[in-house]
């Protein structure tokens, strides 16, 4: 597919994305690692929530492993310089990774929503091998949806007569080919919208059940309801703009030719790219808000870091003390059960 180029596009991507994608790899990497650690002692100790964490963090990790090729391709103003079925390859697992997200997240509210709203039923809801077979599906069906990213041809050649050079392009083509806009609009139903109302409705009653909760002292639930709010605005923050652009491209890109709408297409297209690197930082926000916001996440990786250098020896009494990511843990959420 050949185009006109759109010359500011390549001025802005050299260095906003090479920044953002350093940043999200120097931040995340460490951060998922040391959350992958935390969920895994969880998940031994029979918490179905663990599972969903360590797929969450195990997840955002390979999501920020993947931006490596990217990286090198913004920085040289996007023009791909390694093979075809490495653009398919790293399109398709970035991909795959930040939906994987996506309904992870969407896992864990309903997981903490049953656990505040019903705690003695849906116990079979809420076990380890209901949670380990969601995630497996997850993946199962994430690759499947993003499976004709490997066979399609993701690679063009965009011409910039101005500067009487070429660029190659991986993926993100002007204007989106027609499949590439009913993977997009499939995406933001599925991937997105459906998503965000499930955590929102279940973060609203988790949110109800602190508010209605007697046991429960104002400052403990000053705390719970902030943490709340921010899981669900980094949610909206990280992945609404991203999602409102694409929906936005789709639709003017439907069904035209890049001189119908050259101008707006330039903009519109530059304000997305924009937005693709804010969806990155959600691999960074996760571990952060789920395993290190709570003081038991943070003694948690405080202990791991003792027991790594050898300077921590545990007597059976402090094995039984340590605890994990889990529904007490990361939403101290002990107080309504």
């Amino acid at each position: 597919m050949n185009s006109t180029c759109i010359g500011e596009q390549h001025n802005l991507e050299h260095y906003l994305f090479p920044v953002v994608y350093i940043f999200v790899i120097i931040v995340s990497v460490p951060a998922n690692i040391g959350s992958l650690c935390v969920s895994f002692l969880q998940v031994k100790k029979e918490n179905e929530l663990g599972i969903y964490l360590f797929s969450l963090s195990l997840s955002d990790l390979l999501y920020a492993l993947t931006l490596l090729p990217w990286i090198d391709y913004t920085w040289n103003k996007d023009n791909w310089t390694f093979s075809p079925a490495l653009c398919n390859g790293s399109a398709f697992l970035m991909y795959m990774n930040l939906y994987s997200s996506t309904a992870f997240l969407t896992c864990i509210a309903v997981d903490r929503y049953l656990a505040v709203a019903y705690p003695l039923k849906f116990s079979f809801l809420r076990s380890r091998r209901f949670a380990f077979m969601v995630s497996i599906a997850i993946c199962v069906l994430e690759a499947i949806f993003n499976a004709v990213m490997l066979w399609k041809d993701e690679t063009a050649t965009e011409y910039c007569n101005a500067k009487k050079s070429n660029f190659t392009l991986c993926y993100d083509k002007y204007p989106l080919e027609k499949w590439q806009i009913n993977l997009s609009l499939f995406r933001t139903c599925f991937g997105f919208a459906v998503p965000l109302i499930i955590i929102m409705i279940c973060n609203r009653k988790v949110y109800q059940a602190v508010q209605h909760n007697q046991a429960t002292e104002n400052s403990e639930k000053k705390k719970i309801i902030k943490l709340l709010i921010t899981i669900t605005l980094t949610f909206v923050l990280c992945f609404m703009p991203f999602h409102v652009m694409l929906l936005i491209r789709c639709i003017l890109e439907h069904d035209m030719s890049f001189d119908d709408h050259q101008r707006s297409g330039k903009h519109t297209f530059a304000i997305y790219r924009i937005t693709v690197a804010l969806a990155s930082l959600n691999c960074v926000a996760d571990p952060i808000l789920y395993c290190f916001v709570t003081e038991t996440g943070k003694s948690d990786i405080w202990n791991i870091l003792k027991f790594c250098t050898g300077k921590h020896k545990k007597s059976q009494r402090q094995k039984q003390g340590v605890f994990s990511v889990s529904t007490r843990d990361t939403m101290e959420l002990e107080i309504l059960e």
